[in-house]
């Protein structure tokens, strides 16, 4: 069964106090090469069935109705089996671990 992940993150002109709160703890740790943490959310919905382009518009107002508070947060990505789907394209290294 195919596997549909959802990222949400904090608006970006938004305050993150959770990230604030890990940064700084990363720093007291000596780990002082990150600049700033930011804390999002990750969702994952199995869906039973084929994924086509209706299952796919249904997640993305899943995401904006229910998954996230449109006020504060932004839905980043909505990937299907690892393979981006929706989403802001960012510059990132994955690493798996």
């Amino acid at each position: 069964m195919p596997t549909i992940v959802v990222e949400v993150m904090p608006k970006a002109e938004l305050l993150d106090p959770q990230g604030k709160a890990v940064a700084g703890a990363l720093a007291r740790t000596g780990r002082d090469r990150f600049a700033s943490v930011r804390i999002g959310k990750r969702f994952e919905l199995t869906v039973d069935g084929p994924v086509d382009d209706a299952v796919i518009a249904e997640v993305r107002g899943i995401a904006e109705d229910i998954l996230s508070n449109q006020v504060i947060e932004d839905v980043v990505g909505i990937h299907v089996d690892g393979v981006r789907v929706y989403g802001v394209d960012v510059d990132t290294t994955v690493v798996s671990l």
